[in-house]
């Protein structure tokens, strides 16, 4: 029972460490999408309706997106981290997806 709970301990160990790397990559590449927009595309903090991070199943770097939601402006926009930069990989406009 002894070897049982140790096994247990160590899984649960494991999976906490996945769940924490995967929760600050995808708040350090939202933080750094929102602070990009603020900085470098002078968008006020108060346009950014929605920002939220996701796993996009996608190769290297693009697996780590935010889509983010602008005021007055219809588009979702899918920004990811590239060696340091933070890049514009896709919109979507009425429904149909524009990849840059």
């Amino acid at each position: 029972m002894k070897k049982f709970g140790t096994v247990l301990l160590i899984f649960l160990i494991i999976v906490g460490i996945i769940f924490s790397y995967i929760q600050y990559k995808k708040s350090t590449v939202e933080e750094s999408v929102i602070n990009y927009l603020i900085t470098e595309k002078n968008i006020p903090n108060d346009d950014i309706i929605s920002s939220e991070p996701f796993i996009a199943n996608l190769q290297g770097d693009k697996n780590w997106m935010v889509s983010v939601k602008l005021k007055d402006d219809e588009k979702t926009y899918f920004y990811y981290k590239n060696k340091g930069e933070v890049v514009l990989e896709s919109y979507i406009e009425n429904g149909v997806e524009y990849v840059q």
